[in-house]
């Protein structure tokens, strides 16, 4: 039976993992505003002629979330704290929403910049919601908790699919609000992350690394360790690794480029955020109702089915709170890797294979036996990258970097998705106009080469301590080493003590004899 401290762990991570429901309804939110007539009406937008404008407005988001991951997250996180930095991205977000819902006729402007805004504050809460989790979770359940990241993204896609779907059953009574009530629904988590948050310890190690309050972090620790000796043992932990990276290493984010180590770890997470999204995922989620297009007509099968696909999500992600901590990060990327490539295989095959008919419009599309066997892939292919790849990527990029740097290379490494879909999803619309289908092999290669990436390259983490994994990429043991350097420090505050007292012994002595 868990203890009430642990459980209150479990609770104030979960809170922080909320901020992933910002990320996962936002994507979806476009997704949905797409197949919307209405909302095409009021921007004057049109799926074919404007390919590429549809792609500018998605692209948007991500140049914000990638300068606020880059630039403004690491500082915000790691000068004013964690909780502060969440707050900042769900206070941005909520006034995002509002310019979004409520731009002017015509007015695609007010909506583009209500999208970059909303990046930007999609970008800071989503570098200090796994750092936040990293550091206040114990090793052996990390991997546990850093799921439910994942998880909530799926939450954010389920409720605006869903909304989605009940809003398009009644287009016709709502008229415009029927993707304008999909925007605003955008405020509700944020309003709750930001009531919540004030009620919630700071992280420990933020607490020494930033003011070298010792009694702070004990009063935050106290409040999720079962035991006073587990909390003496993190605080003395934390204390030796951040005094080895201070005075070894140094505090500057300059320590990224000039530690071989650091450098080496921000590296490969460059590449597996990057190959998270050249999975499919994030082209799917953003697009999968114009793929949906080629195979139906009807709006509302479209979102029911992108609603059924944001449910499944849910529960496909919960596989990883049982298996991350149990089978290893690398058992979890490669066996997602190679099963979303044979997915990405199967699916183009079926398209190529199988005769299209005439629909109700005039379009070409497939049987509904045949539409209904790629939307099983692709809640297959939902299956494996959930656990894996959805999951694990966050759960590994927040674990590996140390103290110093991790505020910075989290909210780097994790903007280089958004770095990835700006580029992919610039080109994306006109591929799958001109392929079809077929456009899905190259999403079949990038996880196959995925696999045999991780197999050669990434080291296991699964429960290292934070302040240990330095190790696994060739770095010293920063609590070892900064133990010695910590205990010689006292020894010498000890001795220029002692000394003194030594000295004003001796004057004593003098005065007195004279």
């Amino acid at each position: 039976m868990p203890s009430s401290k642990r459980i209150y762990n479990w609770y104030i991570a979960l809170v922080a993992a909320m901020c992933m429901v910002l990320y996962g309804y936002d994507a979806s939110v476009f997704n949905a505003a797409q197949s919307s007539d209405n909302w095409l009406e009021w921007f004057d937008l049109d799926t074919k002629a404007d390919a590429n404008l549809l792609g500018l407005i998605n692209t948007a988001y991500t140049i914000g979330a990638i300068v606020a991951g880059w630039f403004f997250g690491g500082p915000t996180a790691d000068y004013f704290g964690r909780r502060v930095g969440m707050a900042v991205g769900c206070f941005l977000t909520i006034i995002a929403t509002f310019m979004q819902a409520f731009a002017p006729w015509h007015n695609l402007g007010c909506f583009i910049g209500g999208r970059v805004l909303i990046g930007v504050g999609q970008g800071m809460a989503l570098t200090a919601g796994p750092i936040y989790i990293g550091e206040i979770s114990p090793p052996e359940i990390r991997g546990q908790i850093m799921t439910f990241w994942q998880m909530f993204y799926s939450v954010g896609s389920f409720i605006a699919y869903w909304i989605a779907y009940a809003c398009s059953a009644h287009k016709e009574t709502l008229g415009n609000w029927d993707w304008r009530m999909v925007v605003m629904f955008q405020i509700l988590v944020p309003i709750i992350i930001i009531v919540l948050l004030p009620f919630q310890p700071e992280s420990p190690r933020w607490w020494i690394k930033r003011h070298n309050n010792i009694e702070e972090a004990r009063k935050a620790l106290r409040q999720i360790r079962d035991t006073e000796e587990d909390v003496e043992y993190e605080v003395t932990t934390i204390r030796e690794a951040i005094e080895f990276e201070n005075e070894a290493v140094g505090g500057s984010y300059l320590a990224l480029f000039r530690d071989p180590s650091v450098r080496k770890r921000l590296y490969l997470a460059f590449v597996l955020n990057v190959g998270q999204q050249l999975s499919g995922q994030g082209t799917l989620n953003s697009y999968s109702s114009a793929i949906y297009k080629t195979i139906w007509t009807s709006t509302q099968t479209i979102n029911l089915i992108n609603a059924l696909n944001a449910t499944c999500g849910i529960l496909f992600t919960l596989n990883a709170a049982w298996i991350a901590d149990r089978f290893g990060r690398r058992w979890l990327f490669i066996v997602g890797a190679i099963g979303m490539g044979i997915c990405m295989l199967i699916v183009p095959v079926i398209g190529m294979t199988t005769p299209d008919v005439i629909g109700a419009k005039g379009a070409a599309t497939k049987t509904q036996p045949v539409g209904i066997s790629i939307v099983f892939l692709l809640f297959l292919f939902i299956f494996f990258y959930k656990p894996s790849w959805g999951a694990t990527t966050w759960i590994w990029t927040s674990e590996v970097f140390s103290m110093n740097v991790r505020a910075q290379a989290v909210g780097m490494c994790s903007q280089m998705q958004n770095v990835a879909n700006t580029i992919f999803q610039q080109f994306f619309p006109i591929f799958l106009a001109n392929q079809g289908l077929k456009c899905l092999f190259f999403f079949m290669a990038t996880n196959f080469v995925l696999a045999v990436f991780v197999w050669f390259c990434i080291p296991e983490t699964m429960k290292v301590p934070l302040e240990e994994i330095d190790t696994l990429f060739g770095g010293q043991n920063h609590v070892e080493k900064g133990g010695q350097m910590l205990n010689a420090a006292e020894a010498r505050h000890a001795d220029s003590g002692k000394n003194g007292v030594d000295v004003q012994q001796r004057e004593t002595a003098k005065e007195t004899s004279v």
